[in-house]
């Protein structure tokens, strides 16, 4: 066994070994720092996006439905969500976050893009039981940045979800 260990304690061993150890340490360390760079971010969007962020819902007889759906899914403060009418439009400018059941607010798609900032999340939920978005529409809201628009429910919450992070949260 001895001579196995004095063929370990060569000079060039000993070298190579403290050479592979400051690249596994310094290897460690960028890692480090590209994960706290790249990781670190997201998770603070999302946590004051989840914490902090102003969702308002446009609709009518669905509000109170989707409004349990972000209610119940955990995820969201239900001081941060708040529903606003037809008569109401207004409210929403304070959100930094518009969710709209398209069908009552179609006609008020305009006033809708007027009040929405280019740095907040516009969620159009469209059933298609309800029917499409015309052409038209369709222009505006593709012209428009961070606009979504979703058929499904279960779509909705993962859309929201993502909005939460690739948007910026701003103290308002």
């Amino acid at each position: 066994m001895q001579p196995i260990i004095d063929f370990f304690n060569h000079p060039f061993f000993i070298c190579v070994g403290g050479v592979m150890t400051a690249i596994a340490v310094i290897s460690f360390i960028i890692t480090l720092l590209i994960v706290a760079k790249g990781i670190i971010p997201v998770w603070y969007r999302l946590g004051m996006g989840l914490a902090k962020r102003k969702i308002a819902i446009l609709a009518d007889a669905q509000s109170q439905d989707l409004k349990d759906l972000l209610i119940d899914s955990k995820l969201f403060n239900e001081k941060n969500i708040f529903q606003v009418n037809n008569e109401s439009l207004k409210k929403a400018e304070s959100a930094t976050m518009i969710l709209v059941h398209w069908k009552p607010f179609e006609s008020r798609l305009d006033e809708i893009l007027s009040i929405k900032k280019d740095s907040d999340a516009l969620i159009i939920y469209a059933p298609q039981k309800e029917g499409f978005i015309n052409d038209e529409e369709m222009t505006k809201l593709s012209s428009q940045r961070n606009t979504i628009i979703v058929n499904f429910r279960g779509r909705l919450l993962n859309d929201i979800y993502t909005s939460m992070i690739t948007t910026s949260y701003a103290k308002g």
